[in-house]
Parts: C-alpha cells; sequence; structure tokens
C-alpha cells in the first residue's frame, strides 16, 4: 500500500519509506546548490580580476561537474541500499 509523500512523513508505524521517493528532489536540490556555488564563485573570481575569473570560471566547471558526479554516486547507493531492504522484506510489509 503506497501513500502519498506527505502522508507516508506522518507515519509513525515507518512503514512507508520516504527516502525512495524524495531521491529526485534531493538530486535536484543538490544540484541547484552547486550551481549557485559555481556561480559565486565566478562573480567573486571576476569581481578581483578578469585573469581569477576566467580561473574560477574553469574550476567552477569543474567543480560543478564533480559535484554532480559525486552526488550521483551518493543517491544511487542510497536508492541500491533502499532496493536491496525492499527485496529482503517479507512478502506482507511490500
Amino acid at each position: 500500500m503506497n501513500k502519498g509523500f506527505f502522508e507516508s512523513l506522518l507515519d509513525f508505524s515507518f512503514r512507508d519509506l520516504v527516502t525512495p521517493q524524495s531521491l529526485a528532489l534531493l538530486y535536484g536540490l543538490h544540484l541547484l546548490a552547486g550551481l549557485i556555488a559555481a556561480v559565486v564563485l565566478v562573480v567573486n573570481g571576476f569581481r578581483d580580476s578578469t585573469s581569477q575569473g576566467l580561473l574560477m570560471l574553469v574550476i567552477g566547471i569543474v567543480g560543478f561537474f564533480f559535484w554532480t558526479l559525486y552526488v550521483r554516486i551518493i543517491l544511487e547507493t542510497l536508492q541500491a541500499i533502499f532496493r536491496i531492504a525492499d527485496a529482503a522484506s517479507p512478502p506482507e510489509r511490500r
């Protein structure tokens, strides 16, 4: 029995897990945070000098790539753990 997201949040028996339903939201929020951090880094670099701004642009692009890769690996690992737990649970729990 799958409940809605907010209904699962208020489930004090913890029969329905909220984390697998919210992975896409978490991924989007982390990508947004990484993008904001990269833009702030580049803007602050250009505020000091053009050469530092260009350096921060390259660092920001590479850093955002690795941040995206890191977040994706962590969230996929978390999803795999929840899938394993779901497959190992008794049939009446699914």
